[in-house]
């Protein structure tokens, strides 16, 4: 699944949010975006979504045009929105069980890869935040879109936690890539989970940079500590600095 933004713009009003915005995501592509606070990067996912109409420009899957069409993409907020009446289970397969027959074996077999497979009859107060995360992510997997766009799921964890998802994400992706935008406010996040970067400016909103990562899959947490991982993190801290700086 492919997605292709071109001339993107939206409005509010007076308020000028996304301007003229270029962007596309290969099929099975991990793409991450990043940007100041406040610089449109959730109004982007809206846009695509189809919860938000653009101004101008055309948001296309697979070289059909989607605007303001709504169900055609997967989406992961930085909150799980577990259904707490609802078992772990029953959560795994809710998108599907909307859209067509859910998959239960399916759905036990990426619990138990998760590590979950003990909690399959739990419900959500039982589990711990990165649990929480590994249990919404497979929900969006098991969708049938193929397009999953993942808004800053890990900034809520701590850093072990985090780190630990960010490689469970990279080794459940690997198995059947899915084409995922991923937007994070974390520069090493980014570096260590995507095949391109989107740096935004600050509102209304442009690319700015956009980077090409040149680590080779599959990744280990060690990448983080190579003068090469340094070296591009400095570059695109600098591209960040000057839209917080002006």
């Amino acid at each position: 699944m492919s997605l292709t933004i071109t001339g993107l713009a939206k409005s509010f009003g007076q308020l000028a949010v996304i301007e003229k915005i270029d962007l596309q995501v290969k099929t099975h592509e991990f793409v991450a975006i990043l940007g100041p606070s406040g610089s449109g990067k959730s109004t982007l996912f809206q846009l695509i979504g189809g919860l938000l109409t653009p101004d101008n420009g055309t948001i296309q899957l697979n070289e059909e045009t989607i605007d303001g069409r709504k169900g055609l993409i997967s989406y992961m907020p930085q909150n799980p929105s577990l259904f707490s009446w609802r078992t772990i289970l029953e959560n795994v397969v809710l998108a599907a069980e909307l859209n067509d027959k859910p998959d239960y074996e399916e759905a036990k077999r990426l619990l138990e890869k998760a590590g979950l497979a003990e909690f399959e009859a739990a419900y959500p107060n039982e589990l711990s935040g990165g649990m929480k995360q590994r249990v919404a992510f497979i929900r969006a997997l098991l969708s049938k879109q193929s397009l999953l766009c993942l808004d800053e799921p890990f900034s809520a964890l701590d850093e072990f936690t985090r780190i630990n998802m960010q490689k469970w994400l990279l080794s459940i992706w690997e198995e059947d890539r899915k084409s995922i935008l991923f937007i994070t406010h974390s520069i090493e996040e980014a570096l260590f989970l995507a095949d391109r970067i989107y740096v935004l400016s600050k509102r209304p909103t442009q690319v700015k940079a956009e980077i090409t990562v040149p680590f080779a899959r599959p990744r280990e947490e060690s990448l983080l500590e190579t003068n090469e991982f340094f070296l591009l993190k400095q570059q695109i801290f600098q591209y960040m600095k000057e839209e917080i700086a002006e």
